[in-house]
Order: C-alpha cells, then sequence, then structure tokens
C-alpha cells in the first residue's frame, strides 16, 4: 500500500513536459489531474483522444444480431395477456431450427414467499399430457406392441364391453387418441352434453352462412368471432367463470394407485354416442387409454412415462404428485367468487396421468416439440453422409399422428380439427392476396390452477426444394407457454410468437 501511495503522488506531481516546436512558445507546466494518476499507477492504459467520438461521447456497440426483436415483441405480447388476465406467473419458451433462442419467467411462481418465475420453473402443463400419452402410443404402435384398431378389451378386460341403443359397440385405441370413443368428459348428463352441441353446431352453421356472403364480410366476420372469443375469455375472471371447472371431478382429492384402479370412476357409465360417429373431447378416454399402454408395453405407466422421458431428454418433466419433492414447482391459483386471488383447490390428478397430470418447464416441452419435428422432416432429408441419426419415431408416424380425423372439431383453433392428440391446421388459401393459413399443430391445456399450449410451426419447403429438406432437420419454430392461473386462452398469443420468431428468421 505505501508503495502504492509514493506511485500516486509521484504521478500527480506537476510535470514539465518537452512543448514541440512552434506551438507558441516553451514548455511550461501541465497538471495532469488525478484520473490520470490513478490510471498510470494502475498500470492501465490511456486511450488516445481519437478513440473518441465526435462530440465527445462514446459510440453505441453494435446490435447483436438474433432474434432481439422478435423477443422484444412477444415479451410485450406475453405481459399484456398476464395483465389483462391477472396471471400471477407465466413462463414462455421458444425454439427456432432445434434451438432454444429465449425463455422467460414473468411474475411470480409462488405470490405468498415473492419466489420470482425462472425458465426452469415447473409448471401443471394439464391436457398437453396427452400429447406425451400420443408419443408413447406410437412408440408401442411402430414396435408392433400396440395394434390401434384392435378393441380396447384386448388389453384392458377389465373395462367392460359397451351397448349403445341395444346396439353391441367397439371401442378402439384409435377412437380413443381422437376422442371418438363416445366416453365422457367431467359432465354426466348426457341432455346437457347434447344441448351444448347442439348450440355449438347452431352457432357454426351461422357463421359459416355469414362468411358465404363476400370475402369482405368473411373476413369481417373471423376477426370479430375471434376478438370477441379472446375478449369473452380475458374480461372474465380466470377460475370463475368457466362452466367446465364448475364439475365436481375436477377436484377429486382421491389418490389411485394404478390406472386399473382409476377405471372405476367412468367405466360403468352410458357411451354419450356411438364410437366414431362424433366427436366428444374426453379426458376419461386418456385414462382407459394409459391402462392400453400399459398392458400393451408390460410396465407400469407411469414407469413406461418417465422413462421416455429420460429418452427424450425431459429431465423436468415428472408427475403431478403432491407428496413428492418437485424443485422449482410453482404454486397455483385461482380467483374467488370475491374476485381475490387465492390458492387453488388441493387436487390429486392421480386419476388422469395420460390426460392431465403431468408437470413440466417450457425447455422440456421445447425439447419434446424438436423430437417430434425432427421425427416429421428426417424423411424429407438428403442423408448425403449418413450421420444423421433417425427420430424417436418414424417420420409416417408422426404424419398419421398430424393427420386430421373426419367429424372432430378443436374448441381453441377455429381453423383446426383433431387429429391423434393434437389439433392440426392444414396449409390454405382460399383466395390470391388475402389470408394465408400454414400448417402447425398445436394443444393446450386446462387445470385447476393452471393454463398452457404447445404449437409447432414447421417450416414450408420452397417448391423446388420438394422431397428433398436442404438442411439437417428440425427445421422450424416452437412456442410454449404455462401459467399458474386457469382458465386463461393462450393458443392465439402462441401463434402470434411463432410468426414473429418465423418472419425474424427469414429476414435473416
Amino acid at each position: 500500500m505505501a508503495g502504492l501511495a509514493r506511485a500516486l503522488r509521484r504521478a500527480a506531481a506537476p510535470a514539465r513536459l518537452p512543448v514541440p516546436r512552434g506551438a507558441g512558445g516553451g514548455a511550461g507546466p501541465r497538471p495532469w489531474g488525478w484520473g490520470l494518476a490513478l490510471g498510470l499507477a494502475l498500470g492501465v492504459r490511456a486511450a488516445p483522444a481519437g478513440d473518441e467520438a465526435e462530440g465527445g461521447r462514446q459510440e453505441k456497440p453494435p446490435r447483436p444480431r438474433g432474434f432481439g426483436a422478435a423477443v422484444e415483441r412477444s415479451r410485450d405480447l406475453v405481459r399484456r395477456i398476464k395483465d389483462e388476465a391477472g396471471i400471477p406467473g407465466i413462463l414462455v419458451g421458444v425454439s427456432v431450427d432445434g434451438k432454444e433462442v429465449w425463455s422467460e419467467g414473468l411474475g411470480y411462481a409462488d405470490v405468498e414467499n415473492r419466489v420470482v418465475c425462472k425458465p426452469e420453473t415447473v409448471m401443471r402443463i394439464a391436457s398437453i399430457s396427452k400429447c406425451l400419452t400420443m408419443m408413447a402410443v406410437a412408440k408401442l404402435w411402430e414396435e408392433g406392441k400396440l395394434d390401434l384398431d384392435a378393441p380396447v378389451q384386448k388389453y384392458v378386460p377389465e373395462f367392460p364391453e359397451k351397448v349403445y341403443e341395444g346396439e353391441k359397440v367397439t371401442i378402439t385405441t384409435r377412437q380413443l387418441v381422437s376422442h371418438l370413443s363416445g366416453i365422457r368428459h367431467y359432465e354426466k348428463d348426457i341432455t346437457k352434453v347434447k344441448e351444448e352441441k347442439e348450440k355449438a353446431n347452431r352457432a357454426l352453421k351461422l357463421a359459416k352462412a355469414k362468411e358465404g356472403k363476400g370475402l369482405e364480410n368473411t373476413d369481417n366476420v373471423k376477426q370479430k368471432k375471434e376478438h370477441d372469443s379472446e375478449t369473452k375469455s380475458r374480461n372474465s375472471k380466470p377460475g370463475r367463470n368457466n362452466k367446465e371447472f364448475e364439475q365436481e371431478e375436477y377436484y377429486l382429492k382421491e389418490k389411485f394407485e394404478s390406472v386399473i384402479e382409476s377405471l372405476k370412476i367412468f367405466k360403468n357409465d352410458p357411451l354419450f354416442f356411438k364410437p366414431g360417429s362424433q366427436f366428444l373431447y374426453s379426458t376419461y378416454g386418456f385414462t382407459l387409454l394409459s391402462a392400453v399402454v400399459e398392458r400393451a408395453s408390460g410396465q407400469k405407466f407411469t414407469d413406461y412415462m418417465l422413462k421416455m422421458f429420460r429418452d427424450l431428454d425431459m429431465l423436468s418433466t415428472v408427475l403431478d404428485d403432491n407428496e413428492a419433492m418437485i424443485y422449482n414447482r410453482a404454486r397455483c391459483y385461482i380467483y374467488n367468487k370475491k374476485g381475490r386471488l387465492v390458492n387453488a383447490p388441493y387436487v390429486d390428478n392421480s386419476y388422469k396421468w395420460a390426460g392431465g397430470g403431468f408437470l413440466s418447464s417450457v425447455g422440456d416441452l421445447l425439447k419434446f416439440g424438436n423430437a417430434l419435428l425432427y421425427s416429421y422432416q428426417a424423411g424429407q432429408f438428403k442423408n448425403k453422409n449418413g450421420k444423421l441419426l433417425p427420430g424417436y419415431l418414424k417420420p409416417s408416424t408422426v404424419a398419421m399422428m398430424w393427420t386430421p380425423v373426419p367429424k372432430t372439431e378443436v374448441s381453441w383453433d377455429r381453423d383446426g380439427k383433431y387429429a391423434m392428440a393434437w389439433a392440426v391446421v392444414e396449409k390454405n388459401q382460399q383466395y390470391g392476396c388475402c389470408r394465408q393459413q400454414r400448417h402447425y399443430a398445436s394443444h393446450t391445456g386446462g387445470a385447476v390452477g393452471a393454463s398452457s399450449v404447445l404449437l409447432i410451426l414447421p417450416e414450408e419447403l420452397e417448391p423446388e426444394a420438394v422431397g428433398a429438406w436442404p438442411v439437417a432437420p428440425p427445421r422450424g419454430v416452437i412456442v410454449t407457454i404455462i401459467c399458474n392461473m386457469q382458465s386463461v386462452s393462450l393458443n392465439s398469443t402462441a401463434l402470434k410468437i411463432a410468426r414473429e420468431f418465423d418472419k425474424e428468421k427469414r429476414a435473416q
């Protein structure tokens, strides 16, 4: 320290420096000041005067390349829906061409203890669980262990054979994954369900009739319908005005030790319609599906799924088990009748592992989406050097999963049809210089105290490149959003975000 002090005194002392000839006089004393003295004492190189920008200001560093603009616009979209719906905490993740380019948490994972959301936060993914279960079904089908068109009793004899209007009918695994089995959802009253379906069909016919009046009117009807739907969703308090959450079975607290045991909730109930004739979204259909997977695989359903998650490198995806210690798990919230934010009721989701019983992070869901997209596109890539690894599934299998099924519908995306545990929108353009419909697959989720969406927007091949992918897969944008508040519509926001990143990718 004494040496440093002496160096500072010497450096700060006035010094006589030679002045160049013609500079107007002889050499004179010139003080250097403490700033430079400190720099000299510490051995810091002073920047020459020429390094300064005009006006004495430093030049700003160049803007880094990447998806900065898309992130800013997308963050604004997420903040907007968070504020409008009163969501405590929300997670968002985006992957472009197989690489995670943005993941972020906004708000609180735990309001009471002021624990902020972060990319590693784990939340209920609700019905995205159906997509995970479908991956297991597809793998078993590829391996020849599961027949999609065999009666479910071949694997689960505990499920009784069914009769509809006096006629013996057959339920298959293929019907289960597309919600065509006739098995009920949470509503037990057949009359109420049929009335709701008839009401929805009348509204759809009316909308189509209005759309048929002309192109201008078509756009107006679509925009108004989308706007009214989003406004209704956001203006109503999440967790209160959704009829589905009035069903008692959403709030079951009983712990089921096996998927076979959980069949007792609905296995003896009558079918709502003849299998294959109508679409009725049914989480219980996936409970039966989990029993099929268990018997076809020869392993306990939960064990088989956890092994699959490990193979897919989804290490944060686990069962929604209340007793387990799960790091980074968020709390769940709803609004009560007075409009106050409260903790969501205690529930045990062991009766519906396959249809809505998993927890995950946005990072894991992006990995899952990329595994599917890679599998889907691997067959289109010219593998010249033979180094391209196979996908988890075959390309034809994913294409089958993403093929819309007749007689199906999708509540969260009016452009889509249901396929096999995925909603799919097909590429379409009806009029020149008008709206273009891109091909994408998505699934939303709603559970007690949670909402979610996973959307996959594959890259479109140029016409001259059809049949040969120019760059190794996966190619496309994947978006996932999860929040700890129920009854929040997230699909349209995810699609907007996917388009933002796709647009910036094309610009690069």
